[in-house]
């Protein structure tokens, strides 16, 4: 087998991976009170996510889905980074699934010609901030989001990539 996952463009035959592994991170591994009919945008992913400048992709090691991030258009050529998951298995530098993730999405964003990437995440969510960090996005206030970023009531943190 491919020794790390592979990034295709979500399609419906993925859905009920993708609602287990963002539950199963979301409630047990970060014990955030949270469930799925707190999000019906994981039932809708293709109507909510993949229409204008929106898309969803899924990692895939064979054929299991370990990952799972998506971009909302938000208008005015800027987009919201949304469902960022990888499964604790898969992080890391043995299979760099998050890099694989987040770069395919802001290639994306480029040939899209996306002016600025978006995000909120927990406080708790330590190691996303280095990773976000570390991959070009800044810190910002909420105050600095775009008018129609969806702020979610569990973030409280919130970066800008800046897409050239």
């Amino acid at each position: 087998m491919n020794s790390s996952p592979i990034v295709k463009e979500y399609s419906n035959d993925y859905q009920a991976q993708v609602v287990d592994l963002i539950l199963d991170i979301q409630q047990q591994e970060y014990n955030i009170k949270i469930t799925k009919d707190d999000q019906p945008d994981l039932f809708t992913i293709e109507e909510f996510y993949q229409n204008g400048n929106g898309n969803f992709w899924v990692a895939l090691y064979g054929d299991k889905v370990v990952g799972t991030i998506s971009l909302l258009d938000i208008g005015n050529q800027e987009v919201a980074l949304r469902k960022m998951f990888v499964d604790k298995e898969y992080r890391g530098s043995k299979y760099k699934t998050a890099s694989l993730l987040l770069n395919n999405a802001i290639k994306w964003a480029k040939e899209m010609s996306i002016k600025a990437i978006y995000l909120g995440t927990t406080p708790q969510f330590l190691a996303a901030h280095r990773f976000y960090e570390k991959n070009g996005f800044k810190s910002v206030e909420v105050t600095d989001l775009p008018e129609k970023f969806p702020v979610m009531k569990v973030d409280k943190k919130f970066y800008k990539y800046s897409v050239e």
